[in-house]
Protein backbone atom coordinates (compact mmCIF):
# COMPACT_ATOMS: atom_id res chain seq x y z
CA UNK A 1 0.00 0.00 0.00
CA UNK A 2 1.19 3.36 -1.09
CA UNK A 3 0.39 6.33 1.43
CA UNK A 4 -2.72 7.77 0.49
CA UNK A 5 -2.76 11.10 -1.37
CA UNK A 6 -5.66 12.66 -2.29
CA UNK A 7 -7.68 14.51 0.74
CA UNK A 8 -9.92 14.09 2.29
CA UNK A 9 -8.57 10.57 3.43
CA UNK A 10 -11.20 7.89 2.53
CA UNK A 11 -9.95 5.51 4.64
CA UNK A 12 -11.30 6.87 8.20
CA UNK A 13 -14.87 6.47 8.00
CA UNK A 14 -17.71 8.16 10.07
CA UNK A 15 -20.51 5.78 10.86
CA UNK A 16 -22.18 8.43 13.66
CA UNK A 17 -22.01 11.90 14.06
CA UNK A 18 -20.03 11.35 17.16
CA UNK A 19 -17.28 10.02 14.87
CA UNK A 20 -15.62 13.92 15.01
CA UNK A 21 -11.84 12.32 15.36
CA UNK A 22 -11.41 12.17 11.32
CA UNK A 23 -8.49 14.79 10.04
CA UNK A 24 -9.19 14.99 6.28
CA UNK A 25 -5.75 15.99 4.97
CA UNK A 26 -4.07 13.54 7.34
CA UNK A 27 -2.67 10.11 5.69
CA UNK A 28 -2.96 6.77 6.18
CA UNK A 29 1.15 5.81 6.22
CA UNK A 30 2.62 2.50 5.51
CA UNK A 31 5.70 3.45 8.41
CA UNK A 32 7.67 -0.05 7.69
CA UNK A 33 6.90 -3.68 6.22
CA UNK A 34 8.05 -7.04 5.39
CA UNK A 35 7.59 -8.54 8.35
CA UNK A 36 6.24 -11.67 9.97
CA UNK A 37 3.43 -11.08 12.43
CA UNK A 38 3.21 -7.81 14.23
CA UNK A 39 1.73 -6.90 17.32
CA UNK A 40 2.16 -5.06 20.37
CA UNK A 41 2.81 -1.47 19.57
CA UNK A 42 3.97 1.08 22.21
CA UNK A 43 5.21 4.67 21.91
CA UNK A 44 8.14 6.04 23.79
CA UNK A 45 7.65 10.13 23.99
CA UNK A 46 10.69 10.86 25.37
CA UNK A 47 12.81 8.99 22.92
CA UNK A 48 10.64 9.31 20.21
CA UNK A 49 10.23 5.50 18.69
CA UNK A 50 7.92 3.26 18.27
CA UNK A 51 8.51 -0.29 20.06
CA UNK A 52 6.50 -3.76 18.06
CA UNK A 53 6.95 -7.17 18.14
CA UNK A 54 7.70 -9.94 14.94
CA UNK A 55 5.99 -12.29 17.12
CA UNK A 56 7.64 -15.12 15.01
CA UNK A 57 10.73 -13.96 13.92
CA UNK A 58 11.30 -13.33 17.64
CA UNK A 59 12.52 -9.90 17.52
CA UNK A 60 11.25 -6.64 18.98
CA UNK A 61 11.99 -3.79 16.28
CA UNK A 62 12.36 0.34 17.29
CA UNK A 63 11.30 2.66 14.65
CA UNK A 64 12.60 6.43 15.09
CA UNK A 65 9.59 9.10 14.22
CA UNK A 66 12.43 11.86 13.73
CA UNK A 67 13.82 10.11 10.35
CA UNK A 68 11.95 6.69 9.89
CA UNK A 69 14.69 4.39 10.82
CA UNK A 70 13.74 1.10 11.04
CA UNK A 71 16.07 -1.45 13.72
CA UNK A 72 16.01 -4.26 15.94
CA UNK A 73 15.83 -3.28 19.83
CA UNK A 74 16.01 -6.88 21.00
CA UNK A 75 16.36 -10.14 19.35
CA UNK A 76 15.69 -12.86 20.81
CA UNK A 77 12.56 -11.35 22.21
CA UNK A 78 11.82 -14.98 24.06
CA UNK A 79 8.73 -14.25 21.30
CA UNK A 80 7.28 -11.20 22.88
CA UNK A 81 3.65 -10.15 22.09
CA UNK A 82 2.01 -7.13 23.89
CA UNK A 83 4.35 -4.55 25.18
CA UNK A 84 3.28 -1.48 27.24
CA UNK A 85 5.06 1.25 29.53
CA UNK A 86 4.39 1.07 33.44
CA UNK A 87 4.76 5.17 35.21
CA UNK A 88 8.10 4.92 35.58
CA UNK A 89 9.00 4.85 31.88
CA UNK A 90 10.08 0.87 31.76
CA UNK A 91 9.00 -1.67 29.23
CA UNK A 92 6.71 -4.80 30.51
CA UNK A 93 6.56 -7.17 27.71
CA UNK A 94 4.46 -10.13 26.89
CA UNK A 95 6.63 -13.15 26.43
CA UNK A 96 5.59 -16.21 24.63
CA UNK A 97 7.91 -18.24 26.68
CA UNK A 98 5.85 -18.28 29.66
CA UNK A 99 6.44 -15.33 31.41
CA UNK A 100 5.88 -11.41 31.85
CA UNK A 101 8.82 -9.48 31.72
CA UNK A 102 9.97 -5.25 32.98
CA UNK A 103 13.12 -4.29 31.11
CA UNK A 104 14.61 -1.83 34.02
CA UNK A 105 16.14 1.86 32.66
CA UNK A 106 19.54 0.44 32.99
CA UNK A 107 18.71 -2.58 30.40
CA UNK A 108 18.63 -5.55 32.54
CA UNK A 109 15.19 -7.88 32.49
CA UNK A 110 12.96 -8.61 35.70
CA UNK A 111 10.66 -11.49 35.41
CA UNK A 112 7.61 -10.07 36.72
CA UNK A 113 5.14 -13.39 36.06
CA UNK A 114 6.17 -16.78 35.34
CA UNK A 115 4.31 -19.13 37.33
CA UNK A 116 0.69 -19.06 39.24
CA UNK A 117 0.29 -21.29 42.11
CA UNK A 118 3.84 -23.30 41.01
CA UNK A 119 2.47 -23.85 37.44
CA UNK A 120 3.66 -22.15 34.52
CA UNK A 121 1.72 -19.68 32.67
CA UNK A 122 1.17 -20.34 29.23
CA UNK A 123 1.76 -17.92 26.74
CA UNK A 124 0.97 -14.12 28.11
CA UNK A 125 -0.32 -12.40 25.16
CA UNK A 126 -1.71 -8.55 26.07
CA UNK A 127 -0.60 -6.09 29.09
CA UNK A 128 -1.50 -2.78 30.71
CA UNK A 129 0.06 -1.14 33.89
CA UNK A 130 -2.83 1.06 35.62
CA UNK A 131 -1.81 4.21 37.87
CA UNK A 132 -1.66 2.23 41.11
CA UNK A 133 1.40 -0.63 39.50
CA UNK A 134 -0.58 -3.40 39.46
CA UNK A 135 -0.35 -5.44 35.97
CA UNK A 136 -3.19 -6.83 33.89
CA UNK A 137 -2.60 -9.21 31.73
CA UNK A 138 -3.94 -11.84 29.70
CA UNK A 139 -2.84 -15.60 29.21
CA UNK A 140 -4.90 -17.32 26.09
CA UNK A 141 -2.19 -20.03 25.31
CA UNK A 142 -1.56 -19.07 21.77
CA UNK A 143 2.34 -19.33 21.73
CA UNK A 144 2.27 -22.45 22.95
CA UNK A 145 -0.09 -23.94 20.44
CA UNK A 146 3.01 -24.78 17.49
CA UNK A 147 5.99 -23.79 17.01
CA UNK A 148 5.52 -20.48 15.04
CA UNK A 149 4.91 -18.03 17.69
CA UNK A 150 6.92 -19.92 20.34
CA UNK A 151 7.07 -23.22 21.03
CA UNK A 152 4.50 -26.19 21.13
CA UNK A 153 4.24 -27.39 24.41
CA UNK A 154 1.38 -28.29 26.83
CA UNK A 155 -0.57 -25.76 29.36
CA UNK A 156 -0.25 -26.47 32.77
CA UNK A 157 -3.01 -23.70 33.89
CA UNK A 158 -5.98 -22.53 31.82
CA UNK A 159 -6.24 -19.83 30.12
CA UNK A 160 -7.33 -16.69 32.43
CA UNK A 161 -7.28 -12.79 32.90
CA UNK A 162 -4.14 -11.75 36.20
CA UNK A 163 -3.77 -9.01 37.66
CA UNK A 164 0.09 -8.64 39.17
CA UNK A 165 -0.06 -6.61 42.53
CA UNK A 166 2.50 -4.16 43.33
CA UNK A 167 3.33 -6.10 46.31
CA UNK A 168 4.16 -9.35 43.93
CA UNK A 169 1.07 -11.07 44.51
CA UNK A 170 -0.51 -12.64 40.99
CA UNK A 171 -4.05 -13.33 41.42
CA UNK A 172 -6.44 -14.30 38.50
CA UNK A 173 -9.81 -11.80 38.18
CA UNK A 174 -11.32 -14.01 35.18
CA UNK A 175 -10.82 -17.38 34.22
CA UNK A 176 -14.03 -17.68 31.95
CA UNK A 177 -12.71 -16.68 28.52
CA UNK A 178 -12.02 -19.18 25.69
CA UNK A 179 -9.75 -16.75 24.69
CA UNK A 180 -8.66 -14.30 26.71
CA UNK A 181 -6.74 -11.22 24.02
CA UNK A 182 -6.18 -7.69 24.71
CA UNK A 183 -7.25 -5.02 27.58
CA UNK A 184 -7.42 -2.29 28.26
CA UNK A 185 -8.95 0.43 31.17
CA UNK A 186 -11.56 3.25 30.54
CA UNK A 187 -9.41 6.86 31.58
CA UNK A 188 -10.83 6.83 35.21
CA UNK A 189 -9.60 3.13 35.44
CA UNK A 190 -13.33 1.99 36.83
CA UNK A 191 -13.89 0.14 33.97
CA UNK A 192 -11.78 -2.97 32.73
CA UNK A 193 -12.42 -3.89 28.43
CA UNK A 194 -11.09 -7.61 27.01
CA UNK A 195 -11.45 -9.37 24.10
CA UNK A 196 -12.30 -12.56 24.04
CA UNK A 197 -11.03 -13.89 20.46
CA UNK A 198 -12.26 -17.44 21.27
CA UNK A 199 -14.21 -17.71 17.79
CA UNK A 200 -10.60 -19.57 16.78
CA UNK A 201 -11.99 -22.46 18.86
CA UNK A 202 -15.47 -22.56 18.35
CA UNK A 203 -16.07 -19.80 20.97
CA UNK A 204 -17.43 -16.06 21.50
CA UNK A 205 -15.90 -13.22 19.13
CA UNK A 206 -16.44 -10.45 21.52
CA UNK A 207 -15.13 -7.86 23.81
CA UNK A 208 -16.41 -7.47 27.53
CA UNK A 209 -16.47 -5.14 30.10
CA UNK A 210 -16.19 -5.22 33.79
CA UNK A 211 -16.64 -3.09 36.92
CA UNK A 212 -12.87 -2.88 38.32
CA UNK A 213 -13.21 -2.53 42.23
CA UNK A 214 -10.26 -2.64 44.62
CA UNK A 215 -8.43 -4.68 42.01
CA UNK A 216 -11.36 -7.44 41.50
CA UNK A 217 -14.02 -7.16 38.94
CA UNK A 218 -17.70 -7.41 39.15
CA UNK A 219 -20.53 -7.00 36.91
CA UNK A 220 -19.00 -8.55 33.69
CA UNK A 221 -21.02 -8.37 30.75
CA UNK A 222 -20.89 -8.26 26.38
CA UNK A 223 -19.65 -5.17 25.10
CA UNK A 224 -19.71 -5.20 21.43
CA UNK A 225 -20.08 -8.53 19.79
CA UNK A 226 -20.45 -7.36 16.29
CA UNK A 227 -17.22 -9.04 14.88
CA UNK A 228 -17.85 -12.92 13.82
CA UNK A 229 -17.03 -14.00 11.05
CA UNK A 230 -13.39 -12.43 12.37
CA UNK A 231 -12.37 -11.09 15.66
CA UNK A 232 -11.01 -8.24 17.55
CA UNK A 233 -7.68 -8.87 19.21
CA UNK A 234 -5.44 -5.39 20.97
CA UNK A 235 -7.25 -2.38 21.93
CA UNK A 236 -6.68 0.90 23.09
CA UNK A 237 -9.05 3.87 24.66
CA UNK A 238 -8.89 7.75 24.06
CA UNK A 239 -9.66 10.66 26.30
CA UNK A 240 -12.97 10.63 25.44
CA UNK A 241 -13.62 7.17 26.92
CA UNK A 242 -13.98 6.00 22.92
CA UNK A 243 -12.93 2.42 22.72
CA UNK A 244 -10.28 1.70 19.17
CA UNK A 245 -9.82 -2.20 18.41
CA UNK A 246 -8.03 -4.07 15.59
CA UNK A 247 -10.17 -6.01 13.61
CA UNK A 248 -9.64 -8.74 11.12
CA UNK A 249 -9.34 -12.19 9.65
CA UNK A 250 -13.22 -12.37 7.58
CA UNK A 251 -14.07 -9.51 5.15
CA UNK A 252 -11.00 -7.93 3.68
CA UNK A 253 -13.42 -4.79 3.71
CA UNK A 254 -13.50 -4.50 7.15
CA UNK A 255 -9.71 -5.11 8.34
CA UNK A 256 -8.31 -2.51 10.20
CA UNK A 257 -9.17 -0.37 12.84
CA UNK A 258 -13.05 0.14 14.93
CA UNK A 259 -13.71 2.59 16.99
CA UNK A 260 -16.87 1.97 19.40
CA UNK A 261 -18.36 5.05 21.82
CA UNK A 262 -18.16 4.61 25.82
CA UNK A 263 -21.96 2.99 25.55
CA UNK A 264 -21.08 0.28 23.01
CA UNK A 265 -21.81 2.35 19.67
CA UNK A 266 -20.01 1.75 16.57
CA UNK A 267 -18.96 4.86 15.49
CA UNK A 268 -16.29 4.67 12.71
CA UNK A 269 -13.66 2.55 11.32
CA UNK A 270 -10.26 2.89 10.04
CA UNK A 271 -9.57 0.65 6.89
CA UNK A 272 -6.05 -1.20 6.13
CA UNK A 273 -5.07 -3.60 3.46
CA UNK A 274 -4.53 -6.20 6.33
CA UNK A 275 -5.99 -7.48 9.55
CA UNK A 276 -4.82 -5.21 12.30
CA UNK A 277 -3.91 -6.82 15.71
CA UNK A 278 -2.63 -4.22 17.64
CA UNK A 279 -2.92 -0.49 17.94
CA UNK A 280 -1.51 1.85 20.55
CA UNK A 281 -1.52 6.09 20.02
CA UNK A 282 1.55 8.04 20.25
CA UNK A 283 3.10 10.91 18.72
CA UNK A 284 4.30 13.97 20.24
CA UNK A 285 1.07 15.41 21.00
CA UNK A 286 -0.10 11.44 22.00
CA UNK A 287 -2.51 12.38 18.58
CA UNK A 288 -1.35 9.46 16.31
CA UNK A 289 -2.62 6.28 15.65
CA UNK A 290 -0.01 3.43 15.16
CA UNK A 291 -1.44 0.19 13.80
CA UNK A 292 0.46 -3.09 14.03
CA UNK A 293 -0.93 -4.82 10.65
CA UNK A 294 -0.07 -8.36 9.30
CA UNK A 295 3.13 -7.62 7.42
CA UNK A 296 3.22 -3.96 8.35
CA UNK A 297 3.21 -0.96 10.71
CA UNK A 298 0.71 2.24 9.59
CA UNK A 299 0.00 5.31 11.25
CA UNK A 300 -2.60 8.29 11.09
CA UNK A 301 -3.22 11.21 13.13
CA UNK A 302 -6.58 11.94 14.76
CA UNK A 303 -8.61 14.30 16.40
CA UNK A 304 -8.34 12.87 19.43
CA UNK A 305 -5.57 11.45 22.11
CA UNK A 306 -4.54 8.34 24.04
CA UNK A 307 -4.74 8.15 27.82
Amino acid sequence: MENSSRYPVAGVEALDRRFTYKIGNAPIERLATGFGWVEGPVYFGDSGCLLFSDIPNNRIYRWLESDGKLGIYRSPSNYANGNTRDRAGRLVSCEHLRRVTRTELDGNITVLADRYEGKRLSSPNDVIVTSDGAVWFTDPGYGIDSDYEGIKQEAELPRAVYRLDPSGSLTVVADDFVRPNGLAMSPDESRLYVVDSGITDGGPSHIRQFNVVDGRLKNGSVFADDFAPGFADGLRVDVHGNIWCSMGWADPAEDGVRCYSADGALIGKIHLPETCANVCFGGRRKNRLFMAASTSIYAVCLNTTGI
